[in-house]
C-alpha cells in the first residue's frame, strides 16, 4: 500500500472527529489578552484552559521586559548552536541561577519542553541500561523511551509495590549487562494533579542503586516554600538526581532547564543532539525569562494568590458533589461519565450559555466511558470568575443527571 493512501484512510483516533470537531473542541482559537478572561467565537469566557500559573504572561514588568530585548537584539540573535556560535553570558546566568534555586550545582539551558525531556533521556541512556517509569507519565516520556533500545518497565501509577516489583526485574537485568537503572516520575501528574510519590520512590535508592529523574513542569514555581518545586515541596532535593522543567507553565514562556552534578550537566551539552543541532534560544527568550523567573523569586504574592483560588475552586467544585481526585496542586480535573459526543454537548453547552471555556479530554486519551474537564487556576483569576464558574458546573451538572447531553451530534463548526 502506498504510504499516504494508508494515512488518508486512517484518520487516527482524534483526527476521526476532525470535521465536527476542528475549530471548536480541538484547535479552538482564543483571542485577546491572554489571561483570566478572553474571547471565544465572538463571546466572553472564563478562560481555564491556559498554563499561566503565577499570571506572568501579562505582567507588565515581563511584557516591557520582552519589548525591551526584542527591541535590543531582534529575533535572530545569537546565531547558530550555541555549541558552534549560540553562547552568551545571559544563556550561562539563566541556567545557572535555575539550577542553584532548585539546589542543584549546574544546569543546562533547553529550547523546549517536550522535546527537552525526550532528548535527556535519549543523552543518557545505552541499550544496556533499564529504565522504570510510572505509567501515566506526560507523552514526552513515553515518546523518549520509545526510542530506548534496552529495557523498560512501567509501574502502576505511584503505586510503589508495584516499582519494587519492577525495580527487582531491572537490577537483575542490569546485574547481568551491566547497565544501571533510571527511573522516572513526574513532580506533578499533568492530567491528575497528584504528586508523585518522590520520598518514597527515593526511599529504595539505596536498596537498588538507581538514579531518580523527574519532570517537574507542574511543579515548578507553585510548590515548595519557595516555589523551587515538587522536591522542594517534599523535602527530597537531594535525593532527586536530575531535575526538569519546562518554562511553559509558571513562566508563561518557551524554554525549559534540566539541572543536577556538574559532571552530568557537562555530558549532557556534550551529547544531547537536539541542542548541539539546532539554533540557540534568541536573546528576548533569555531575557524575558530572566525577568520572569526574577518576579517568581521575589513576588510570592502571586503564589499564594495562586493557592488562594486554587483552594477556592477545588472545595467549591467538592461541595457541589463533583468527583475531582486525588489532585493535591493546581491542575483541577473534573471526572464525568459519558462518550465523547456527550462530552461536546456539555463543553459547548458551558462556553455558549455559561461563558465558561476549559479543556475536554475523552477516549482514546483517557478509557471509554469516562470525561475529563480540566481546570487550570491561575493568580490572575477572581473570585468572581470562580462563582460564576461553580454556578455553571452546578447547571451542567443537573442537564447531565437528566440526560440532555445524550442524544447531542456534533455539527461541523
Amino acid at each position: 500500500m502506498d504510504l499516504f493512501d494508508r494515512i488518508l484512510k486512517q484518520a487516527g483516533p482524534l483526527g476521526q472527529y476532525e470535521a465536527v470537531a476542528e475549530g471548536y473542541y480541538m484547535f479552538p482559537q482564543l483571542e485577546g489578552e491572554l489571561g483570566n478572561r478572553m474571547i471565544f467565537k465572538g463571546k466572553e469566557v472564563v478562560c481555564w484552559s491556559i498554563n499561566n500559573y503565577l499570571g506572568l504572561a501579562n505582567h507588565p514588568e515581563v511584557r516591557q521586559a520582552d519589548a525591551d530585548a526584542a527591541k535590543r537584539w531582534g529575533l535572530a540573535y545569537p546565531m547558530g548552536a550555541r555549541m558552534m556560535s549560540g553562547e552568551t553570558k545571559l544563556h550561562s546566568k539563566l541556567e545557572t541561577e535555575l539550577a542553584h534555586f532548585v539546589g542543584k550545582e549546574a544546569g543546562y539551558l533547553l529550547n523546549y519542553g517536550y522535546q527537552g525531556i525526550l532528548s535527556v533521556i535519549d543523552a543518557l541512556l545505552t541499550r544496556h541500561d533499564v529504565v522504570v517509569y510510572d505509567a501515566e507519565s506526560h507523552a514526552c516520556i513515553v515518546d523518549a523511551l520509545r526510542m530506548h533500545l534496552g529495557k523498560r518497565f512501567a509501574y502502576t501509577h505511584n503505586d510503589i509495590a508495584s516499582l519494587d516489583k519492577n525495580l527487582e526485574r531491572a537490577k537483575r537485568l542490569t546485574d547481568e549487562s551491566g547497565g544501571g537503572i533510571l527511573v522516572i516520575t513526574e513532580g506533578v501528574f499533568g492530567m491528575r494533579g497528584d504528586q508523585g510519590k518522590l520520598r518514597e520512590i527515593a526511599a529504595l535508592k539505596e536498596k537498588y542503586q538507581f538514579r531518580l529523574l523527574i519532570d517537574d513542569a507542574h511543579g515548578f514555581g507553585m510548590l515548595g516554600k519557595t516555589g523551587a518545586g515538587t522536591a522542594e515541596e517534599q523535602g527530597v532535593t537531594d535525593d532527586v538526581d536530575l531535575y526538569f522543567s519546562t518554562f511553559a507553565k509558571s513562566m508563561a514562556l518557551i524554554g525549559a532547564f534540566v539541572a543536577g552534578q556538574p559532571e552530568i550537566i557537562r555530558y549532557l551539552r556534550y551529547n544531547m543532539r537536539s541542542q548541539i543541532f539546532a539554533k540557540s534560544l534568541p536573546m528576548p527568550i533569555v531575557e524575558g525569562a530572566l525577568k520572569r523567573f526574577e518576579l517568581l523569586k521575589t513576588k510570592p504574592e502571586l503564589r499564594e494568590k495562586l493557592w488562594h483560588n486554587v483552594h477556592l475552586l477545588q472545595a467549591g467544585l467538592r461541595e457541589r458533589g463533583f468527583n475531582i481526585g486525588d489532585t493535591n496542586t493546581c491542575v483541577t480535573p473534573v471526572y464525568l461519565q459519558g462518550e465523547p459526543e456527550e462530552a461536546m454537548g456539555l463543553v459547548k453547552d458551558m462556553r455558549e450559555n455559561y461563558g465558561v471555556f476549559c479543556s475536554i479530554v475523552v477516549y482514546p486519551v483517557i478509557p471509554k466511558g469516562m470525561i475529563i474537564l480540566r481546570l487550570i487556576p491561575t493568580a490572575v483569576h477572581t473570585e468572581e470568575d470562580i462563582q460564576v464558574t461553580l454556578e455553571a458546573f452546578s447547571a451542567i451538572r443537573e442537564k447531565m443527571l437528566a440526560g440532555v447531553y445524550r442524544d447531542f451530534v456534533p455539527q461541523p463548526v
